[in-house]
């Protein structure tokens, strides 16, 4: 049982190993992709974000107009009440108080509408920063892939030509020793024939200053000549 279990772990190893390296073989197009999701995710917020601004836009305008209604019946109620006309002073009052009911609600809305726009911002804002630090790693680290790969291609390429220099050289050598050997053999050559011919020995005498045999010199044959 413990060498199935052991087998078995060691192919979920090299299964994991498998998966890894296909993972990193393909880190920089799984990379690509999900940068491609993260932009159309903050595409969507972008999107929400100019909703939320339209509906703080549309809070805004109604919260203005409430005011303006305040402070427009509170301005009838005062004239009415100098004229003299209590009950019309009272159902502008009560119109100004419905006013500030509706615009305490408005009002909240507003505010809503107004930190939700700031936090959206901040966080999009700082998200996109992100986005582009990551996308300029990427660059970096795609670069580098590519330098890696032509030096590889390069230090490949020079292992190559260093092997082949190599062989090269060591059949220069061979060449150099065929010519030495060839050399040797003809000069071993030359040397036999003139030993065979006896042109060996009577250059020794020539060189040593004797005259071999059959040679005379000029005093020689002109003495014979007046013998004669």
């Amino acid at each position: 049982m413990g060498v199935w279990k052991k087998l078995v772990t060691a192919i979920k190893g090299g299964a994991n190993e498998a998966a890894e390296a296909i993972v990193d073989n393909q880190a920089l197009r799984i990379l690509d992709q999900e940068i491609r999701e993260a932009k159309e995710e903050l595409r969507r917020s972008d999107k929400a974000l100019v909703g939320i601004v339209a509906k703080r836009k549309v809070a805004e305008q109604k919260v203005a107009g409430i005011e303006n209604g305040i402070a427009e019946y509170e301005g009838h109620a005062r004239s009415a009440m100098e004229k003299g006309q209590q009950d019309l002073a009272l159902e502008c009052a009560k119109k100004v108080a419905d006013l500030r009911n509706e615009l305490e609600g408005e009002q909240t809305y507003l505010n809503q509408f107004k930190s939700s726009e700031s936090t959206m911002m901040a966080n999009i804002s700082q998200a996109k920063d992100k986005l582009r630090q990551l996308e300029q790693q990427v660059d970096v680290v795609r670069a580098n892939e590519q330098v890696q790969k032509a030096q590889a291609a390069v230090s490949a390429t020079n292992v190559g030509a260093n092997a082949k220099m190599h062989t090269a050289v060591e059949s220069l050598e061979r060449i150099k020793n065929r010519q030495t050997e060839r050399a040797a053999e003809l000069e071993a050559a030359a040397e036999l024939a003139e030993m065979q011919s006896g042109d060996a020995l009577d250059k020794k005498l020539a060189e040593a200053g004797i005259s071999g045999p059959g040679q005379s010199s000029a005093e020689d044959e002109l003495a014979r000549i007046l013998g004669k």
